[in-house]
């Protein structure tokens, strides 16, 4: 038994769960390949697995159907599942960091920063290439969780997960409003509706170059930081007389979650809960190893995006359902449990 596992013993505290881990890391891998393969036949129009096939192995570009399995559908569910990944690892990175049940990207005014930032380039430079967005996404992510953080810790009291999520769903609606004026006034309302609406719906495969290398590296510095974040969510106190460098890894781990939910933000938009949702589910059926759950949080979180994805092209055919609508049925009775079983615990 290693030392982590020992430790949550004696504390009480669930231990890991290699096995179940284990099956979720392969059974979770080939289910989200299933994902993957169901968003590509489903849509407007209908596709056979046979064409699927026949446009991997003998593509003809003067086949309609080819060309929408090439250039819109597999971009598209990539994209779902790289997107799926980068917010499940931000919650799960922001809840470990933290302490706090109730963190996440869409909650913590990350992605209302983002789309904030976005807006003012957009009123800005109507011309922004994929690249610029992303930048001004990564900027706005950082200015709206500093924003929060700030709100939240002045108080005699310190930041409690309870005044975190307070600042966070404050700084959102203002962020959320300020965006929205800003649409009104530059007349860029329109373009500034997907994000709002989140979705995967127009990407390209541009998009999907620009996003895999970024959510690969994030995901590759969660992993390295994963021991770490498993002993400071311990306790900031045992982590420092275990010898962590605490706010290092404070940093880092910030930096990693600005880095995911800006890419994925740029890309789909204000897609919200996953980050909250996921962490949660894989906590319960990993234990608290991050070792584990960030591997993890990311197949499941990508298995969840692909899968709301394929649902919102199914609710109101031929039209689409915005992808966030979907993940926000599963995220806000989640989010309304949480906060119930937190004021409980704090009363």
């Amino acid at each position: 038994m290693s030392f982590l596992n020992r430790f949550f013993a004696t504390k009480g505290r669930k231990p890991s769960k290699p096995l179940v881990a284990t099956g979720i890391l392969t059974i979770g891998l080939v289910l989200l390949l299933l994902c993957i393969a169901s968003s590509i036949l489903y849509g407007a129009s209908d596709i056979q697995l046979a064409t699927i096939w026949q446009s991997l192995a003998h593509y003809d570009p003067q086949q309609t159907s080819h060309q929408i399995i090439r250039n819109l559908r597999i971009p598209r569910g990539l994209a779902a599942a790289l997107i799926g990944a980068a917010l499940a690892v931000s919650g799960s990175i922001m809840q470990g960091m933290t302490r706090n049940p109730l963190a996440s990207p869409s909650i913590m005014g990350v992605t209302a920063g983002a789309t904030f930032m976005m807006a003012i380039a957009f009123a800005l430079m109507p011309e922004a290439s994929n690249v610029t967005i992303m930048i001004w996404a990564f900027l706005g992510a950082g200015i709206g969780a500093g924003i929060v953080f700030g709100v939240g810790s002045i108080s005699k009291t310190g930041l409690t997960p309870v005044k975190l999520a307070l600042a966070g769903t404050a700084v959102t609606a203002l962020l959320s409003s300020v965006s929205s004026a800003i649409a009104i006034h530059f007349n860029i309302a329109k373009d500034l509706s997907f994000w709002y609406a989140g979705g995967v719906a127009s990407v390209q495969w541009v998009h999907v170059q620009l996003l895999a290398p970024i959510v690969v590296i994030g995901l590759i510095i969660g992993l390295a930081l994963s021991s770490s974040i498993t002993v400071l969510n311990l306790g900031e106190d045992l982590a420092r007389g275990l010898g962590q460098k605490t706010l290092l890894i404070k940093i880092v781990g910030t930096l990693v979650v600005l880095l995911l939910t800006g890419a994925a933000i740029s890309v789909a938009g204000t897609i919200g809960f996953i980050g909250l949702v996921i962490p949660h589910i894989t906590r319960f059926l990993v234990g608290t190893d991050y070792r584990w759950i960030i591997p993890c949080s990311a197949i499941l979180g990508a298995i969840l995006l692909v899968t709301a994805d394929t649902v919102s092209r199914m609710v109101n055919p031929p039209f689409e359902t915005p992808v966030g609508t979907i993940t926000a049925l599963v995220g806000v009775p989640f989010f309304l449990y949480l906060a119930r079983r937190e004021g409980r615990t704090k009363s």
